[in-house]
């Protein structure tokens, strides 16, 4: 699932707009640190694509961008998006684009509360909030397949059409029944199939169906089903439940704000773009966006950042130096942080970067 360890790791960095360059700044400044205590090497490449790239130039990703970006090993990013560019651009232009040519088809979200970390679920603490999701990355409404007819008229019709090949299903299936497998919950290996198949009944028939067979092939995994309401309902009440959820590309993107919530906001929320195959290239993210309110005041916090490099280093086959980074941010958040909130961390940004790397040791 990883790249080899051995040889030296490089990394394209994109710092992106906003509060971007400034957590990105904090999690580089952490991944220096490990690298030096794990003896490891590794290279950073800038790239500045985002809003003011785009304001400047008129493009969002230039030709051979993707190109380029395909012969490192990973992607570090901080955040697009910019109040002075309509919706849509970059995160189209940017993002979808790059999931999609680079054949990241898996969206991994670690929702995992933090010791010191604060839930807006009472009574519940880390031993209850630690499950992962994992988002088909590909397909869905997110292909762009329909239009407009007579827009702008009374008698306007749009469409919005969800794609979804076995392919598709398969591979995302089969890597998260891999994926609950490794993880190896003490309490039981589960994995839980999202969708809603009592009314999407072609789709997500398919991604049923695809989710059975798959199963037979890991007698060791429980499979489970629930429909994305009642999902929604039982993250709230009992996320105990949860091990690993697997789920369409749509429905991923929205129970994964409401984990991110559960764990603490999007402060400490990472997640990353993957493609496991042999010589993808897979994204990492902090999932807090560019936050521009808050750009070059120090006060934006830096953790989800930080969990981003951790789980670079996982996917590049780094696994004792994104521990040793789990382990130092779990020790910052549960002693030296009075908020996970920006503003209220008790610390500026640049200081919280260097609790982690003090904590690192």
């Amino acid at each position: 699932m990883s790249k080899a360890t051995s040889k030296k790791l490089n990394i394209a960095v994109i710092p992106g707009d906003g509060t971007g360059p400034e957590v990105v700044a904090e999690g580089l400044k952490v991944l220096k640190a490990v690298a030096a205590l794990e003896s490891f090497t590794y290279e950073t490449k800038n790239f500045d694509f985002g809003g003011d790239r785009y304001l400047k130039t008129g493009d969002v990703l230039p030709a051979g961008a993707v190109d380029e970006l395909r012969k490192f090993d990973a992607i570090f990013l901080g955040a697009v998006g910019h109040p002075d560019v309509p919706p849509g651009v970059l995160e189209k232009g940017l993002l979808l684009e790059l999931r999609f040519q680079l054949d990241q088809y898996i969206n991994l979200r670690p929702v995992k509360l933090l010791p010191g970390v604060e839930t807006p679920l009472s009574g519940k603490g880390p031993a209850d909030i630690d499950f992962v999701v994992v988002r088909e990355n590909t397909e869905d409404m997110y292909c762009g397949v329909g239009g407009f007819l007579k827009k702008h008229t009374a008698d306007e019709v749009a469409t919005q059409t969800a794609i979804y090949t076995r392919k598709g299903c398969e591979r995302c299936i089969r890597w998260a029944f891999e994926y609950t497998r490794k993880r190896n919950n003490p309490k039981g290996r589960m994995l839980t199939l999202v969708a809603k198949t009592n009314v999407l009944t072609y789709g997500h028939d398919l991604w049923w169906r695809t989710f059975q067979d798959v199963a037979k092939e890991f007698p060791d995994v429980k499979p489970d089903y629930n429909h994305v309401d009642a999902c929604c309902m039982w993250m709230v009440k009992n996320p105990e439940y949860f091990d690993v959820i697997v789920t369409t590309n749509m429905f991923g993107d929205i129970i994964t704000d409401l984990g991110g919530i559960l764990q603490g906001g999007m402060g400490v929320a990472a997640g990353g773009n993957i493609n496991p195959d042999p010589g993808g290239t897979s994204m990492f993210e902090p999932m807090g966006g560019s936050a521009p309110k808050y750009t070059g005041q120090g006060v934006i916090n830096p953790i989800a950042a930080i969990n981003a490099v951790a789980m670079l280093l996982e996917q590049c086959g780094q696994t004792a130096a994104a521990d040793r980074v789990n382990r130092a941010v779990a020790s910052v958040t549960g002693s030296k942080m009075k908020s996970q909130a920006a503003g209220k961390m008790g610390h500026s940004t640049s200081q919280i970067g260097d609790l982690v790397v003090a904590a690192l040791v």
